[in-house]
């Protein structure tokens, strides 16, 4: 790709960066995840801050690494990218598009209301048992539908 010679916005830059995917979930952008925290750019350097769903969260350095190939990919040649605990990430922030996105994956989304039964992303059943509070990710319960038989996962609320 050939180098930016126009002034970079960060609004062009936040599109870009919703078509960088999660490395655990490849259906939803970071963006979407809730995960891009934030863009600055200052005189063609882009300053990404990103948020982990959870302390220690594994998929943080590729993330780091996608949004860098992705951004030089569009020829932006100084990126930097820093992981922020702060505000801490919830579940909050994925958008209803996202939530739709891991419906449609095969992953409940996280309940929007407490005391709302989850349901099967499979056949929309609500009914269904939590088999183990840790699912193919930690952010994750593996859950099974009592109806269709179908075990899936959960993505845990975090607020």
């Amino acid at each position: 790709m050939t180098k930016t010679t126009t002034p970079l916005s960060e609004s062009q830059v936040k599109a870009w960066l919703g078509d960088v995917k999660d490395p655990e979930i490849p259906v939803i952008s970071i963006a979407d995840l809730g995960v891009l925290y934030d863009v600055t750019v200052d005189n063609n350097e882009v300053l990404v801050t990103i948020l982990p769903t959870y302390s220690g969260c594994p998929a943080m350095d590729t993330m780091q690494e996608d949004i860098v190939e992705h951004l030089k990919q569009q020829g932006v040649d100084q990126v930097r990218v820093v992981v922020k605990n702060t505000p801490a990430w919830t579940t909050d922030r994925i958008t209803k598009q996202g939530r739709r996105q891991l419906q449609a994956y095969g992953i409940a989304p996280p309940l929007e209301k407490s005391g709302q039964p989850i349901s099967c992303p499979q056949c929309g059943s609500t009914n269904t048992t939590c088999i183990s509070q840790f699912g193919s990710t930690a952010c994750k319960a593996l859950y099974r539908c009592e109806d269709c038989l179908e075990p899936f996962d959960y993505f845990k609320c975090h607020v």
